[in-house]
């Protein structure tokens, strides 16, 4: 395991990461023989978009990041070491050396020393002692990656997700650039039948002039608590209190977007939606009783959707919305948008008195009373989850997955569905998605050649509000492969017409074509 440079992050002085689009480093994702995935590698971007034809491993990625913001973040947007990692840590009593309990002793003094040095004094070198008892514990989180990889995916066997007519694993590299020009870091999951293995670069430094100094008091006081810091007394129990804090914050600068908090919206969400109650309930139904055993057993849910049925039951009951003002609440929230420009009403949840279950409606625009979503359009259904997670739960310097997001939507919708998406990423969310439409494409190039325009001229053109730099935005193909048999992940690029070149317009040339040759035929014939 090799060192690399310092760690770099910003933190929005209330314990949760925050994004900012015009600073954080890109991330690139390598992975090989992955589900039906080759290779490829994708340089996530604030707005990332990934298309191709069915079945070439854009869900397979998708549910990939999925799982990885998982193992890496939290829902609640803390940092994952004292809580996620801790388990890892916490199995066994390290034997601790007296040269490691002095190192981690004199890194505890030289924090706490930092709280009121200079920015160029906060910046702190982990020595040998303190990065070797950090590898021992990221060494020790194969196991707890692959089970939150394989629970998201729903199975039980990693070796499902070698590509097929392979014999080794799948690989997983996360590589992190570094500002300043820096070598970036780079690190490893293998994913086989037998086990998944970590190999992490660690960096050399600890950067702690981001670090929120309520969150820095707080850590150094709970572990001075603990042991008497100027004589080296550290116990197990102490150490293992230590180095999870130093995973904590280390892990932002070492996986850079990944460690943010990320929602899932799975394709087909008019029937989730239209289905809810019924899939809950029958989940509920089939739960033994003390002492009978189940007649049938519930198949296993993948993560994905059971993480998306569980956060829609408690949509309304997340409670971060209430730590934003009213005004920071108006800003940010874009829920409102989309009702009034796509959805054309409003979208409500309420719960029964009896049972505390959300009950979902839809109020077209003009209406006295509310519709139930299942007896709205499928328009409504699919878009339904973006507004309550835009409402409820998530906050900028999150992440946006949807797979499919024109599914139901009339053109003229997907074109302004896309506009509002790329306003989520303005107001610094980050979005990931999967397609299939060339209208989300064509106005995703509109969208950014807006930005190229001067901001005197942007006002002359349409939507001008809606613009993103070419920078925050990646179009990758997933484009099939005959040999080996899968396929292979590919940057698209915009061309000089300022489209992305899909391939979408073979289809349409090749329709063009037959009608063409069709109508020839016919005329001939009479």
């Amino acid at each position: 395991m090799t060192n690399a440079g310092s760690v770099w992050y910003i933190h929005d002085g209330r314990g949760m990461m925050m994004a900012n689009q015009r600073k954080m480093p890109s991330l690139e994702i390598e992975v090989q023989d992955f589900g039906p995935i080759v290779h490829g590698k994708v340089d996530l971007r604030p707005m990332t978009v990934l298309i191709g034809p069915s079945n070439t491993g854009k869900s397979y990625l998708a549910i990939l990041l999925y799982a990885l913001h998982r193992f890496f973040g939290s829902d609640d947007g803390r940092m994952p070491g004292f809580g996620r990692f801790g388990l890892a840590f916490g199995r066994g009593r390290p034997s601790i050396s007296q040269e490691t309990a002095v190192a981690l002793a004199q890194l505890v003094q030289e924090l706490a020393g930092s709280e009121t040095g200079s920015d160029e004094q906060r910046k702190i070198a982990l020595t040998g002692e303190v990065l070797e008892s950090l590898r021992s514990e990221f060494d020790k989180l194969g196991n707890a990656a692959s089970t939150t990889i394989l629970r998201c995916f729903g199975l039980s066997d990693a070796s499902t997700l070698v590509r097929k007519g392979r014999r080794t694993r799948a690989s997983v590299a996360i590589r992190r650039s570094l500002p300043g020009g820096e070598k970036a870091l780079a690190h490893a999951l293998l994913i086989g039948a037998q086990r998944t293995e970590v190999q992490f670069t660690i960096p050399e430094e600890l950067s702690v002039q981001d670090i929120s100094r309520n969150d820095l008091s707080f850590a150094l006081g709970r572990i001075g608590a603990m042991a008497n810091i100027s004589d080296g007394d550290i116990g197990p129990y102490e150490y293992w209190i230590m180095i999870s804090q130093l995973m904590e914050w280390l892990v932002p600068g070492m996986v850079g977007s990944l460690h943010l908090p990320a929602y899932y919206l799975p394709a087909d969400r008019t029937g989730v939606m239209h289905a809810h109650s019924a899939v809950v309930s029958a989940m509920l139904g089939s739960a033994p009783m003390a002492g009978i055993e189940p007649t049938v057993r519930t198949p296993m849910l993948p993560g994905v959707l059971a993480d998306f049925l569980r956060q829609l039951i408690e949509i309304d009951m997340v409670p971060h919305r209430q730590s934003l003002s009213r005004r920071q609440r108006t800003r940010q929230d874009i829920s409102t948008e989309i009702e009034n420009t796509v959805i054309g009403g409003t979208v409500r949840v309420d719960r029964s008195e009896f049972i505390n279950y959300p009950h979902f409606t839809y109020r077209p625009a003009g209406w006295q009373n509310d519709l139930p979503l299942m007896n709205a359009s499928s328009m409504v259904s699919e878009l339904a989850p973006v507004v309550l997670y835009l409402r409820h739960v998530m906050r900028p310097g999150n992440v946006l997955i949807i797979e499919e997001p024109e599914a139901h939507l009339h053109p003229a919708m997907q074109v302004e569905f896309t506009r509002q998406l790329a306003k989520l990423v303005q107001r610094n969310y980050r979005v990931i998605i999967t397609t299939h439409s060339e209208w989300v494409l064509e106005e995703l190039s509109n969208i950014v050649q807006r930005s190229q325009l001067p901001e005197k001229d942007r006002a002359a053109v349409s939507e001008s509000d809606a613009a993103l730099p070419p920078e925050q935005v990646g179009v990758w193909l997933f484009r099939p492969k005959s040999r080996p048999r899968g396929s292979e992940i590919v940057e698209v690029k915009m061309g000089d017409a300022g489209l992305y070149d899909t391939g979408f317009d073979d289809v349409a040339i090749a329709l063009s074509n037959d009608g063409a040759n069709i109508f020839d035929r016919i005329r001939e014939s009479r």
